[in-house]
């Protein structure tokens, strides 16, 4: 079965509305009957809210850490830093004697790759041990003491270890929620997720707006409380929506191993084999955070004389242009992609995720030529607009994919630990980010851009070559299924 829903869409049964197209696999809610709100069960709007303001909290501190850290943090004068001396030492083991800004760029990478790692073990905790919705809460709790910590500078790090550690409990159980909202035969499910992905780029877009103009313009604490107060927020609309949620995956037990099915095992090693190639899509796509706001601050003509307000915008205000254009680009796309089906032109999952990646890597060359065309002066903030039109496409031609295939795919008994290993390809991806963010002060600015565009070009050649992988044993499947 598994060639339908990775080379065919149009022979999958469920068209999924932004997503592609791809047949839904039994999980055991068939028979759960919840409210129905504006046509979804009601728990839908309540997770949408809950992750809204969760995604609230963590980009609006993610806008402010890598200019908290090279502006004030890392220096001299702030040396009381609970772990900043084991922490620099341990970086300058592999790396030498670290800047302040490739200092910075390691914490960073680490920071936001834990963040993707700590989900694989908050999934199979939630599977065998707590069930999803104790975790969920216990991680929002977590979250919540750690961006408050964050206003305090000696805390910073001890702060980073809560987040990490609450993000690895919340973000897969909260996204396997949604599907479970849902009968097997339910064909909301696809638009589900595409609401769903849109509260995560709402929060997106209003905490660089929110969050980061604090922080810039008033004091780094009052943006970190408010990344803290949306985590509370978070936490009180997922408190209120217990009763609308289905009943948690009846847990394993060790002593009671059902053994996987032929339809299940091949599912999760395809799951496995699309995972390797995001490693570089997300190594590329995470220097938004990172050089991109460096760029942002020091090669960036942001002056603009508007009517009555005339003056520099503020670097975290770019970091609310993805999410603004995932907004505005998403429709664009459904239309475009229904074009194609109608065509007989859409294509395949994995073909969609190539493009994804290949425009990822348009977007970073774009940036060499602003870099070399400016010859060391300020680059028109116009290129910036280009660049995240461009990556903000990439993005939806695969993060979405990757989301709706897990949650589609995945056993229905591991569900949360697959989520887990989704998010643990972006670990390797960020890691990957804060090591390529080490060259920003070592090479010059054009050959930098071209750096990370060659990596997101690997990413699209390994998903081209396993396209040609995947349909053998998918096809042996499909004949055993």
């Amino acid at each position: 079965m598994l060639h339908l829903y990775l080379r065919h869409p149009k022979k999958a049964r469920n068209t999924l509305a932004l997503f592609g197209k791809i047949e839904f696999m039994t999980k055991p809610n068939d028979h759960y009957k919840p409210l129905e709100f504006l046509g979804h069960p009601k728990g839908l709007s309540l997770l949408f809210l809950t992750e809204m303001w969760e995604r609230f909290s963590f980009y609006g501190m993610r806008a402010l850490l890598i200019l908290y850290m090279v502006k004030f943090l890392l220096l001299p004068e702030n040396s009381q830093v609970i772990g900043m001396d084991f922490m620099r030492a341990f970086f300058e083991i592999f790396s030498g004697p670290l800047s302040h800004q490739a200092f910075a760029s390691e914490i960073y990478g680490l920071y936001t790759a834990l963040v993707y790692l700590t989900p694989l073990f908050g999934g199979w905790l939630a599977d065998h041990k707590f069930g999803q919705r104790a975790a969920i809460i216990f991680g929002a709790i977590l979250m919540a003491i750690g961006h408050l910590m964050m206003a305090f500078p000696p805390m910073t790090f001890i702060a980073l270890v809560m987040l990490i550690l609450g993000n690895g409990a919340f973000k897969p159980n909260i996204s396997s929620q949604v599907g479970r909202l849902y009968a097997s035969n339910d064909r909301r499910r696809d638009r589900a997720y595409a609401i769903f992905y849109v509260g995560i780029n709402t929060g997106a877009f209003l905490s660089p707006l929110i969050c980061g103009t604090l922080g810039e313009e008033y004091g780094w604490h009052y943006g970190f409380m408010a990344a803290g107060i949306g985590m509370m927020i978070a936490l009180f609309c997922y408190l209120h929506a217990q009763p609308n949620l289905p009943p948690d995956t009846p847990l394993k037990s060790g002593r009671m191993k059902i053994p996987l099915t032929t339809t299940e095992r091949n599912a999760v090693l395809a799951l496995i084999l699309i995972y390797i190639p995001t490693i570089f899509f997300w190594a590329a796509f995470e220097q938004q955070g990172n050089t991109i706001a460096l760029w942002t601050n020091d090669n960036t003509n942001r002056y603009v004389d508007f009517l009555i307000w005339r003056g520099d915008i503020p670097v975290t205000w770019f970091q609310a242009l993805n999410p603004l254009f995932v907004f505005v680009l998403s429709p664009l796309i459904i239309k475009f992609w229904s074009w194609q089906s109608d065509h007989g032109r859409e294509p395949c999952v994995l073909s969609k995720m190539s493009i994804g990646c290949s425009l990822v890597a348009l977007a970073y060359l774009i940036l060499a030529l602003a870099a070399w065309l400016s010859q060391g002066e300020k680059a028109s903030a116009f290129w910036l607009l280009l660049y995240f039109v461009i990556i903000t496409i990439g993005e939806l031609y695969l993060s979405p994919l990757g989301l709706s295939l897990v949650s589609t795919l995945a056993p229905a008994t591991m569900i949360s630990t697959m989520m887990g290993f989704w998010f643990a390809a972006s670990f390797i991806g960020n890691i990957g980010a804060g090591y390529l963010g080490t060259f920003w002060e070592a090479i010059d600015k054009p050959r930098f851009f071209l750096l990370i565009a060659s990596v997101a070009a690997i990413g699209t050649l390994l998903i081209l070559c396993l396209k040609h992988l995947i349909n053998p044993y998918s096809a042996h499947d499909s004949n055993n299924a």
